[in-house]
């Protein structure tokens, strides 16, 4: 008789770890105190599951997410997943004209909202709207999870509703980038996607029985909804603030024993700036969606914060490569090397591969990558011998260790000559009262362009930053065309939601406050 293979199409995730560990605890609320197994958490995701039937049911349908970060959010994900239903989280910060425009790309056969976002989930939807909250408009319903005493009967099941097949390979999330290079793009994932970026983090970062991943990061985002997935795939516990506050969140740590949390280095900044100190339980804090300078890292080490810097991208369903806070201190500036089974190649302009210690665009291939855009067009330009062109310009050591200098797409060209933004701030941030900066191409009719910086003064600095001073600095360090002509002041530098800098904010700033210092 012939050996059956057991692989994929399979359920949906909580259905298996509900099934493996009904009495481990899967979400802790940490605004509200509250706390659910993982099957009691299934029962609400049964129930929620019900209740989106009338809308959406089936893999060729499609929901949008319009909510921020809470517990409901993780119930309508693992809901949508259970039927196969496509989901589209959408930035809850943005305005109507920019979700409109993406729900219009994407062909919503349904939206799930929330109070505060209920007005504006009617304003951007051609299709059904849904809340999790008690609705305020006669058409929209509630999908709020029943009472436990009304689930259906799950003895000997595992689960009330009848999870559908899942195939490794088909569409599972659209997930959109942040934009700061050009329009946002609308990145297909699968759950083999996620379940290989699960793995492949677990390998870095380990994983305890008692782990607890703080989510504070907003959902709609890789680097919020990752926690949850991966929490469910480990059997461990994810513990959801809904929003980021430096004393709350240290509090909450604290209190609840977080083993780790994903932050921008910004978050990570103004715990340290609020006195934070981690406690013993913290394993890891992983740092993404933006550099992090070598000054926040010294204060992680002296702070005993441990830093782990992490360099990934929407289209890998979170890390690529990801440094441990020793590598941080003898290899500075590194992101470390690639996840296992994920593969980095260094190339030039023509595609030719480069060795240890050139410089090229990061190529990335293996299970994590996307398998391609909503636009067939984008996943076609995207895609060459080696993978997929990330568009950010970099090198590796002899040793694997990956270096992110700047986008591809950033480099200014300035009578000629090219400069690498990345040289330029990495030059900015070692003078003594600067905190941060940003180096963006701004027009010039002589030079094509011209090197602007828009610099962030360390505390109780801001007087004293000159731009003469900074000057004089750059001079010894940069040759005359990295030297920036432009130079701004600014409090913070301008992100978006996923901690990236926003080079188009960092322009306009510029363009209306800069000092032009080329003389």
């Amino acid at each position: 008789m012939r050996d059956e293979q057991v692989d994929w199409p399979t359920r949906d995730l909580l259905s298996h770890r509900v099934s493996a560990t009904p009495d481990a605890t899967a979400l802790v609320d940490a605004d509200e105190g509250e706390e659910w197994t993982y099957e009691e958490f299934d029962l609400r995701v049964d129930s929620v599951t019900e209740r989106l039937e009338p809308v959406v049911s089936g893999p060729d349908d499609r929901l949008g997410v319009l909510m921020g970060t809470r517990v409901a959010f993780a119930e309508v994900y693992f809901a949508a997943m259970r039927r196969g239903v496509t989901i589209a989280p959408l930035n809850v910060r943005e305005t109507a004209a920019e979700l409109e425009a993406k729900a219009g790309r994407l062909a919503l056969d349904a939206v799930v909202c929330e109070s505060e976002t209920e007005g504006l989930a009617l304003e951007i939807a051609d299709c059904p709207v849904v809340s999790v909250d008690e609705p305020e408009h006669d058409s929209v319903r509630s999908v709020r999870p029943v009472g436990e005493a009304n689930q259906p009967d799950r003895s000997g099941t595992g689960g009330g509703s009848i999870p559908t097949t899942l195939e490794r390979d088909r569409t599972h999330l659209l997930m959109f980038t942040s934009g700061t290079s050009g329009e946002p793009k609308a990145v297909r994932l699968t759950v083999g996607n996620l379940v290989a970026s699960a793995t492949a983090s677990a390998f870095r970062l380990g994983v305890l029985p008692d782990d607890r991943w703080l989510c504070c990061l907003p959902m709609y985002h890789m680097g919020g909804l990752a926690p949850i997935v991966r929490s469910t795939l480990y059997g461990t516990t994810a513990v959801i603030q809904p929003a980021f506050d430096p004393r709350e969140t240290a509090r909450v740590i604290e209190e609840y024993g977080i083993t780790g949390v994903s932050l921008v280095p910004t978050m990570c900044k103004r715990l340290l700036e609020a006195g934070w100190t981690p406690p013993d339980t913290l394993r890891f804090v992983l740092l993404g969606g933006a550099p992090a300078s070598r000054e926040l890292l010294e204060r992680c080490r002296e702070r005993g914060v441990p830093a782990h810097p992490t360099y990934g991208m929407t289209e890998t369903a979170s890390q690529i490569a990801t440094a441990t806070p020793a590598e941080t201190a003898t290899h500075e500036g590194t992101v470390g090397r690639p996840l296992s089974g994920t593969d980095v190649t260094v190339v030039d302009e023509e595609g030719t591969v480069l060795g240890p210690g050139e410089q090229g665009e990061l190529v990335v291939s293996g299970p994590t990558v996307t398998p391609g855009y909503l636009d067939g067009d984008r996943t076609d330009a995207a895609f060459g011998d080696h993978g997929l062109h990330t568009g950010d310009v970099g090198y590796r050591d002899e040793g694997g260790r990956l270096w992110v200098l700047n986008r591809r797409s950033d480099r200014i060209v300035t009578g000629g000559e090219n400069v690498d933004p990345g040289e330029v701030v990495a030059a900015l941030r070692v003078h003594p009262a600067v905190d941060d900066a940003a180096v963006v191409g701004l027009s010039d009719p002589e030079w094509g362009e011209r090197v602007a910086a828009l610099v962030v003064p360390e505390a109780g600095a801001a007087g004293s930053l000159e731009p003469a001073s900074l000057l004089a600095h750059c001079d010894e360090r940069l040759a005359g065309f990295k030297r920036p002509k432009t130079i701004g002041v600014a409090d913070t530098l301008p992100r978006t939601a996923s901690g990236t800098v926003d080079r188009e904010a960092v322009r306009e700033r510029l363009r209306a406050d800069g000092t032009d210092v080329s003389g």
